[in-house]
């Protein structure tokens, strides 16, 4: 009986836990969108600023950029920003986009091991 009551109790708390994740990762909502986005780096100092820059807007729920697949996955409130506003944020600190281009004296101002090829 002890051994059926221990299950009982492992089974609830892993719902509950499991739960609790899925509505954290839910991507898309009536206020919150999710988007992913190509954007040019190279390392984790890369990683470091490009996160950085949108991260301290509060319009900004969550931002996580991966160095293999060079993409950002960003979740925003779509009331108060959009894809192309993320891409200039973005592209302000110094890395292209899909859409935007940094300018040249910010990519020329990143440390050398963050300069990525770039685009002509």
């Amino acid at each position: 009986m002890k051994t059926i009551k221990a299950l009982f109790v492992i089974a609830f708390a892993l719902a509950i836990t499991s739960a609790a994740k899925a509505q954290n990762y839910k991507l898309d909502g009536p206020l919150l969108a999710t988007k992913a986005i190509k954007v040019n780096g190279v390392c984790e100092m890369c990683k470091h600023r490009i996160e950085n820059a949108l991260k301290k807007n509060p319009e900004i729920s969550s931002a996580n950029w991966d160095i293999d697949s060079k993409t950002l996955l960003v979740q925003y409130f779509r009331t108060k920003m959009n894809p192309d506003k993320i891409q200039e944020l973005v592209a302000a600190v110094g890395h292209d986009t899909e859409k935007f281009k940094a300018p040249d004296n910010v990519y020329g101002s990143l440390p050398d091991c963050c300069h990525y090829p770039r685009r002509s």
